[in-house]
């Protein structure tokens, strides 16, 4: 059974730092590219940060040179350090492995579907 558990979100105030962890099981994670996306109310799903197999990276263009993706094959996790915050960044935020199919649009439907998110608030 596979199993993504987002853990690390809360509140921050505006340039402060959060780090995301994601812990995963039931697939080859190592052999997975990850995706870090986040949704914002009335907004749609964004890419955040990926990862691939052999930690080629990704940002979305208004995380870049901010947040830094990273993952951990030995103990299947994917983490999202995200620094200089600010209240664009808060949204519901997921982990996915990427199929290579579903498209990134719908990653976080997908996530939320089976319980997983966790909150990210930027508020001074």
């Amino acid at each position: 059974q596979v199993k993504l558990v987002e853990s690390g979100g809360g509140l921050a105030q505006p340039g402060g730092s959060l780090k995301l962890s994601c812990a995963t099981s039931g697939f080859t994670f190592s052999s997975h590219s990850m995706g870090w996306y986040r949704q914002a109310p009335g907004k749609g799903c964004e890419l955040v940060a990926r990862i691939t197999s052999t930690a080629a990276v990704k940002y979305g263009d208004s995380v870049k040179d901010r947040f830094t993706i990273s993952r951990d094959n030995a103990k299947s996790t994917v983490s999202l350090q995200m620094n200089n915050l600010n209240p664009e960044d808060t949204a519901m935020y997921y982990c996915k492995a990427i199929d290579g199919i579903t498209a990134d649009q719908a990653m976080c439907a997908y996530a939320a579907a089976v319980g997983q998110g966790i909150q990210v608030t930027v508020s001074s």
